[in-house]
């Protein structure tokens, strides 16, 4: 939905407002096999006239006139039935982390882009508004609808017996998924994992009919989405989770999965991104919302733990009183009464026992005075520790809640019940931590972001040399990022420093604000707390920047993101 947020209301939002909000999506175009999407839409602009007449009737420019707003508006609207429609296009381009959203007017000029792309960026091909439109270049690969058994041949003669077979189609065709070659793969020898070295003479006219097969429903539409799910053991439900999808049924899938018929490409997606609830569990949702319910226990009972502790120190506020009521007694024993129930000295009421003796009632007093100040002096260190076991709590269930796969997710599971000693954690030993992939940028410098407790002082304390830069929200549970120098006696690097920001903003609490505070030190002014959780830290010598959170995407002109993510 568009954002009220003045700060989160882009250029862009503002044309796709004006000029395609309400339109009419008149054509879709895709060049064969490419990433490509153009959807043109047209749209009556209101006159000057109507706008006016709108604002006089309290509606939006772009808003449908109410039943009973003003008959003059429709007149208006009727009057206006003639004016031209305008003509925009929104191109999609869906390019991993090259992708962008980009708005062109009829005559072919960039109007707007989710993503600008600067001279500097891209000699080859900027994207500026103002600027023509140029379409990426076609990928120099053959068309493998057109592949013949002759052309399959010389393919698989000429490539490295090792070679897997399902890679040699992704390298040597346009349009061929990694998902897609391993089904060929399969169809043409019964092994999605197959090398060329595999193959004979006689699966080169086979390898040709499949990929053909494979494509068909381009031409035919004869499109029939599946969704794959894990098959689940005896003791489990009997819906697993989704592990792969498809336009069309993928038989190599079919042998390991369960294979299941879906209406849409699109509500498989919704399914697989778990945006449809289903009767079956989906076990990684419910272990991420266990896991977070147990983490919230352990903070509730933290929290009433420093509450007590608050309360005794009020009590404890009051130890002077004790000494100086013993001290009364003790100086006026002399004139005490036995049986006495107070005594009205200076102008204040210290209570007696009556059926006591005023000197032990004195001891007592003492005795609680003693006990009160020793309370009092490990009262402040006491709700020290327990702030640092909450702000760990907080963090990492922040690490739990942005947990991006399963690996990370049992990770952070591992790590929490071998802490807590709960579970099956606790009567195992808890697998090493891997140190995570780093981002880098081009001029070699790495930017690690700790995606638990562990990698968190992992990267901080291992990763990290002294002169390395840390960063972390500010005062908010998050990841700790590494800014890991090439070389650090040069000055930090402000472009690599600003997207390292946006990924400790994003990956913290604080990920859906406008703008975070981000708190930035050198390594060597960070510390471990002597007794604390992993990742439990203190540091000083620190500057705030503000930052707006970004996920990888969004740094993707900064920083590359690790292989294999």
């Amino acid at each position: 939905m568009p954002s009220l947020d003045t700060d989160l209301i882009t250029p862009l939002g503002l044309l796709l407002r004006k000029y395609v909000r309400g339109g009419i999506v008149i054509g879709i175009d895709q060049p064969p096999l490419e990433r490509l999407l153009r959807l043109s839409i047209a749209k009556r602009l209101p006159s000057d006239q109507e706008r006016r007449a709108r604002r006089a009737a309290g509606l939006a420019p772009d808003d449908e006139p109410a039943a009973d707003a003003a008959l003059e508006l429709d007149e208006l609207e009727e009057d206006a039935g003639e004016i031209e429609p305008t003509f925009v296009h929104l191109v999609v381009e869906i390019m991993g982390r090259h992708s962008n959203l980009i708005l062109v007017d009829d005559q072919g000029q960039v109007m707007e882009a989710i993503k600008r792309v600067t001279p500097a960026m891209s000699r080859v091909r900027p994207v500026l508004p103002r600027r023509p439109y140029v379409p990426p270049p076609p990928i120099a690969k053959p068309d493998p609808r057109r592949l013949t058994g002759a052309a399959a041949a010389m393919l698989l003669a000429n490539a490295d017996p090792q070679t897997i077979l399902a890679r040699l189609l992704v390298e040597s065709f346009r349009g061929i998924s990694p998902q897609m070659a391993r089904e060929i793969a399969y169809r043409t020898t019964g092994d999605a994992a197959a090398t060329t070295g595999a193959t004979s003479p006689d699966h080169a006219v086979i390898l040709a009919r499949e990929t053909r097969a494979l494509l068909e429903p381009l031409l035919t539409a004869s499109w029939a989405p599946r969704l794959y799910r894990e098959r689940p053991t005896e003791s489990e439900a009997t819906t697993g989770p989704v592990v792969a999808y498809g336009a069309i049924p993928f038989a190599y899938l079919a042998q390991t999965h369960d294979e299941e018929p879906v209406a849409s490409i699109s509500h498989a997606i919704a399914l697989a991104e778990g945006d449809v609830h289903e009767s079956g569990p989906v076990r990684h949702a419910q272990r991420r919302a266990r896991l977070l319910a147990t983490i919230g226990e352990a903070r509730q009972r933290q929290t009433r733990k420093l509450q007590a502790v608050r309360e005794q120190g009020a009590k404890a506020a009051e130890i002077d009183r004790l000494r100086q009521w013993g001290e009364a007694i003790y100086a006026n024993l002399w004139h005490i009464r036995p049986g006495q129930a107070q005594l009205d000295v200076d102008g204040q009421v210290v209570p007696l026992d009556p059926a006591r003796p005023a000197k032990d009632v004195a001891q007592e007093y003492f005795e609680r005075y003693r006990n009160a100040q020793s309370a009092g002096v490990h009262q402040t260190e006491l709700e020290a520790d327990i702030a640092v076991e909450i702000a760990h709590l907080d963090e990492l269930a922040t690490l739990v809640a942005q947990a991006a796969g399963f690996a990370e997710l049992e990770a952070l599971a591992a790590e929490w019940e071998t802490q807590s000693g709960s579970g099956r954690g606790a009567a195992r030993k808890a697998r090493p931590q891997k140190r995570p992939r780093p981002f880098l940028d081009a001029a070699g410098n790495a930017v690690f972001v700790g995606h638990t407790a562990t990698q968190n002082e992992l990267i901080t304390f291992e990763t990290a040399g002294p002169d390395d830069t840390w960063l972390h929200a500010r005062g908010v549970g998050g990841s700790h990022v590494i800014v890991r120098w090439a070389n650090p006696r040069l000055p930090e690097r402000d472009e690599t420093l600003a997207a390292a920001a946006g990924l400790a903003a994003w990956y913290s609490a604080a990920r859906d604000a406008v703008r975070v505070e981000v708190d930035i030190a050198r390594r060597r002014h960070v510390r471990k707390i002597r007794g604390g959780r992993p990742g439990a830290v203190t540091y000083r010598n620190e500057r705030t920047v503000s930052v707006r959170p970004a996920d990888e995407r969004a740094v993707a002109d900064v920083l590359r993101p690790p292989e294999g993510r």
